[in-house]
């Protein structure tokens, strides 16, 4: 067997000191060289073949160099973009990350907090945090948390999220400006900050224009997903028939309203706005198009990441509490003035349903 090549063999081979080759194979301690000796070490020792032994390490330094990152759905494309964000951050400091997924499960996120606190992590970024998370604060003990595009309010945590509040009203405001005065929402989640924020920024913002909003025109979906997204907009459009526009809180739920709607015999955006939030990939290969609320996913990885490095490394800096990243609109094809009647034509759809049912 080929023997493994050393830091010693690779100081012998640069004619430089061992500890000048630690340091420079080192993200956190190659600022103290030379960019010209980081080079010149860094090409000789990929060129003998060296790799760094990190358990080795993590027993000099009591740090495996790995950090667990914590999203609710795999499956969701929300979240590639923000894990590659993170990455961007991590890899060039040296850190391999662990992913984990939770389904949304707070018994399986339990067990994943407890798997990545045995793997020895030195900090997680959680994405997928609930509003009131009874496990967060005692791990916050045992390793520096940062929570991504969620938040749990009050608990100190470092939190990189998005104006959800602002993005809401903006899209209220381009609602009302194309002449519709008849606005359901479809909230998400209530253990969600997301939920919470921009259900409640619905609210202020319907009351900043002086609309009124039915109870039966404001659904709250269970989960982020296409399934409840058909669900709660039917339950919206079957008794609201007046309603000529649906918010909804995230662009999965969105894309199962604009499927409900279709059930229903009536067509978005003409008989039916609807639009989004986050602006995950494909919409706008979706028919119409939806316009949606445009979060900055790669930056809200990136920016957590970073705080979390610098809460690894400087354990007493002092990091801002909630970092709120700006939001846009993104206007594709699913918004049109009201049509007149629109009213009649849900109930003439919905008598037809329950026909159809029955």
């Amino acid at each position: 067997m080929k023997k493994s090549v050393t830091i010693k063999d690779v100081a012998r081979e640069t004619g430089v000191h061992v500890a000048t080759v630690s340091r420079a194979l080192s993200p956190n301690a190659r600022a103290l060289l030379s960019a010209e000796v980081v080079a010149k070490i860094r090409e000789t020792a990929n060129a003998m073949g060296y790799r760094p032994n990190r358990i080795a390490a993590g027993l000099r330094t009591r740090r495996t160099m790995t950090v667990g990152v914590m999203i609710p759905d795999i499956t969701n494309t929300l979240f590639p973009p923000i894990v590659r964000g993170m990455e961007a951050a991590l890899e060039p400091a040296g850190y391999a990350s662990i992913l984990v997924n939770t389904d949304n499960d707070p018994d399986r996120e339990a067990r994943l907090f407890d798997v990545l606190l045995q793997r020895g992590v030195d900090g997680i970024i959680d994405a997928a945090v609930t509003h009131m998370d009874p496990h967060l604060e005692r791990i916050s003990r045992e390793v520096p948390i940062v929570t991504a595009n969620r938040m749990v309010e009050g608990s100190g945590i470092p939190s990189v999220i998005n104006d959800d509040a602002g993005g809401i009203r903006m899209m209220m405001q381009k609602l009302h400006d194309a002449g519709h005065r008849n606005i359901g929402h479809i909230a998400g989640p209530k253990d969600l900050s997301t939920g919470i924020q921009r259900r409640e920024a619905f609210e202020a913002a319907a009351k900043g224009l002086d609309l009124k909003v039915s109870d039966t025109a404001m659904v709250v979906a269970e989960r982020y997903n296409e399934d409840e997204g058909n669900r709660c907009a039917l339950s919206a459009l079957e008794n609201s028939p007046d309603m000529t526009a649906l918010l909804c809180a995230n662009d999965r739920l969105a894309i199962g309203a604009v499927d409900a709607v279709a059930s229903l015999g009536l067509k978005c955006p003409e008989d039916i706005s609807v639009t989004g939030f986050n602006d995950i990939p494909f919409l706008d290969m979706i028919p119409p198009g939806l316009t949606t609320v445009q979060i900055l996913q790669f930056d809200v990885g990136r920016i957590a990441a970073e705080i979390l490095l610098k809460r690894m490394t400087e354990p007493d800096a002092r990091v801002p509490e909630t970092t709120i990243m700006p939001v846009s609109i993104i206007e594709r094809n699913s918004i049109a003035p009201p049509r007149s009647g629109r009213g009649s034509k849900t109930r003439t759809a919905r008598q037809s349903r329950k026909k159809t049912q029955g």
